[in-house]
């Protein structure tokens, strides 16, 4: 398994479970079959940018840290307004509504994530420009997740 297909593990991981120690996700790799020490699930969370916040049943868990700096208004903006979106090399086509590519932009600068060297909004289409083909796949995914139904 790569590094990115472990990272992308990880990510979903933490998405589907509360998970609050380093040795819980690295026990929760190896039983599906990853082995991996505490020292690269380490560097892994630092490289993830993964914060700790509150838990359901937990007290704390890991999240990703800039998914949190959009509020739910500004989700809920962009989960209505999106209706495709596409990776093509390093780019990204995000469809909107129209009228409302500015606002899906408005979001997507909102994450901060580093994988985006910037945007281009028009009046229905939002242009995200990647570093490299793999974030721009990476960061699709990311993007549909914000844009399925609650």
């Amino acid at each position: 398994m790569t590094r990115n297909e472990r990272q992308e593990l990880i990510l979903k991981l933490i998405a589907e479970n509360e998970i609050d120690t380093q040795e819980e996700l690295r026990q929760t790799l190896e039983d599906r079959g990853i082995p991996v020490t505490q020292a690269t699930i380490s560097r892994d969370m630092r490289e993830l940018d993964l914060i700790k916040v509150g838990g359901i049943q937990k007290k704390y868990r890991y999240a990703e840290a800039r998914t949190n700096s959009v509020s739910p208004k500004m989700q809920n903006l962009f989960r209505e307004c999106v209706v495709e979106i596409r990776a093509v090399n390093n780019l990204l086509l995000v469809k909107t509504l129209g009228g409302n590519a500015s606002n899906a932009g408005m979001v997507v600068d909102q994450l901060e994530l580093k994988e985006i060297a910037g945007t281009v909004a028009g009046d229905d289409t939002l242009l995200v420009v990647c570093e490299t083909r793999e974030d721009a796949v990476k960061l699709a995914e990311k993007l549909r997740d914000m844009a399925k139904p609650i």
